[in-house]
C-alpha cells in the first residue's frame, strides 16, 4: 500500500478506541466521513466551539495478546505502519484541504512500549518543532511505557489516554496475560495523573481512558465504583465506555461466550454513559446508582429516572426554593434547565412548568417531581 492507503487502512482500525470526543447529542457531534474515506471526529477547541479531528493508528502490527482486540498478536489481519515523517505529511495536507484542526494518534505496540511510544511522539515532535503546528495534538500512552516516555507525551500533547479497558485485575486476567495491571495500567495512569494535576507542569493536558465493556464478566458496580474512582482518585477529565463486539475476540473470552444480543451491549453502553454524567455533572456517588441484585443497571429504564422512583421521600421539590443539588436530581432537569431556573426566579415567582421552557416530553417527565411553592403542577 501507498502511504494514502495505509492512512485510510489504519483510519479505519482506529474506530475501536473512543478515549477522544465523540458525539452525545446531535449529528453535528459525531464523527463523519468524507469522501476521500477519512474519518473525522469533533474536538473542543480552547477558544470555544469545536473543529475537526483526524484519527488514526500509527500501526496495525501489535506483539500484545489482548484477547479482545481484533489486532491482537495470535489474529491472522493485515498488517500495516506508517513513518512518523508520513503520517506528518497526510495530516498536514488534510489540514490545508480540508481544514482539520486535531490529531489523534494510537498504535498497535511495535516492538515494545518504548519504542512505540518514542514513534508517536517522533510525529508530535515533528509537528511541534519543524511545522510549528499549534493545533490539538491527543496522543495515546501505550501500557507499560517508561516515565520518561511518558512525560514526554504529555509535553507534545493536548490530551493523553492509556486505556484501562476492564476495572478489577481479576477482570484483566481475563483479556491479558502479556500485560500486568498494576505494573502496565495503574502505574503509567497514576503517573499522568500526577504530571497533568492542577498546578502541575502539565496541567494544560487533559487525561482520558476507556473501559472494553462486556468482554470480560466484569459487572456494572465494578465498572461504576473504577470510574468514581479515576474522577476522585486521579482527577481524569473523561471516562469513555465501549461495547465488546462479539466476533473479533478469543472465543474463550467471556464476551465471546455470553450470547448476549448486539442492541442489549449497546444498550448498557448508553446506561454507563449516562451514569458517567450522573457523577460528573449531577452529583451522584457511585453509590447511589440503582442497580439489581445482579450489580447490573437496568436496561429498560434510564439510572436517574430509577432513583427518583425509589426515593419517593424526596419528593416533589419545590422549584422556586430547592438548590441547585436538589433540581439536578429531578428526571427531565439537566444542567442548562436547572441554570435557566435559578436565573428566571431570582426576577419572578415560577408559577408553572411552563415557566420552566417549552413543555414537551422532557419537562412532562419531570411534572410529578415537582411543585411551585402551591399547586403540585399545572391543571389539566
Amino acid at each position: 500500500m501507498d502511504s494514502r492507503e495505509k492512512l485510510e487502512f489504519l483510519a479505519r482500525a482506529s474506530q475501536y478506541d473512543l478515549s477522544c470526543a465523540c458525539g452525545t447529542k446531535t449529528n453535528d457531534d459525531h464523527r463523519r466521513r468524507g469522501q476521500d474515506g477519512m474519518w473525522v471526529y469533533p474536538v473542543a477547541l480552547p477558544s470555544g466551539g469545536t473543529s475537526l479531528m483526524l484519527k488514526t493508528l500509527l500501526s496495525s502490527v501489535c506483539v500484545n495478546d489482548c484477547r479482545y482486540c481484533p489486532f491482537r498478536t495470535a489474529r491472522d489481519e493485515q498488517r500495516c505502519t506508517l513513518d512518523p515523517d508520513e503520517v506528518v505529511a497526510l495530516f498536514l495536507e488534510l489540514v490545508r484541504s480540508r481544514g482539520i484542526r486535531g490529531l489523534f494518534l494510537s498504535s498497535g505496540v511495535i516492538r515494545d512500549p518504548d519504542y512505540t511510544m518514542d514513534r508517536l511522539t517522533a510525529v508530535a515532535r515533528i509537528l511541534r518543532r519543524k511545522h510549528r503546528y499549534r493545533g490539538y495534538i491527543h496522543l495515546k500512552v501505550i501500557p507499560g511505557s517508561s516515565d520518561a516516555a511518558i512525560e514526554e507525551a504529555a509535553s507534545l500533547a493536548n490530551a493523553v489516554s492509556l486505556n484501562v479497558e476492564v476495572p478489577t485485575r481479576s477482570a484483566f486476567r481475563q483479556v491479558s496475560t502479556a500485560k500486568d495491571f498494576d505494573r502496565d495500567v495503574v502505574r503509567p495512569m497514576k503517573l499522568l495523573s500526577r504530571l497533568t494535576a492542577k498546578g502541575s507542569r502539565y496541567e494544560r493536558v487533559s487525561q482520558s481512558t476507556q473501559f472494553v465493556v462486556g468482554a470480560a464478566d466484569e459487572t456494572d458496580r465494578q465498572i461504576i465504583q473504577a470510574t468514581a474512582g479515576l474522577y476522585d482518585r486521579l482527577g481524569l477529565h473523561r471516562v469513555y465506555f465501549s461495547a465488546y463486539q462479539q466476533g473479533m475476540g478469543d472465543p474463550d473470552l467471556p464476551g465471546e461466550r455470553g450470547g448476549t444480543p448486539p442492541d442489549d451491549r449497546l444498550t448498557r453502553e448508553h446506561r454507563l454513559y449516562q451514569v458517567d454524567w450522573l457523577l460528573r455533572k449531577y452529583g451522584f456517588t457511585a453509590d447511589e446508582i440503582p442497580l439489581d441484585t445482579a450489580d447490573r443497571l437496568s436496561l429498560s429504564v434510564d439510572p436517574k429516572a430509577l432513583w427518583a422512583r425509589q426515593h419517593p421521600e424526596r419528593f416533589p421539590i419545590d422549584v422556586n426554593r430547592a438548590p441547585r443539588r436538589e433540581l439536578l436530581r429531578v428526571p427531565g432537569f439537566g444542567p442548562v434547565t436547572v441554570r435557566r431556573i435559578l436565573k428566571r426566579r431570582r426576577g419572578a415567582r415560577l408559577r408553572s412548568i411552563e415557566d420552566i421552557g417549552k413543555y414537551g416530553k422532557r419537562l412532562a417527565g419531570a411534572e410529578p417531581y415537582v411543585t411551585f411553592g402551591t399547586r403540585a403542577a399545572r391543571q389539566r
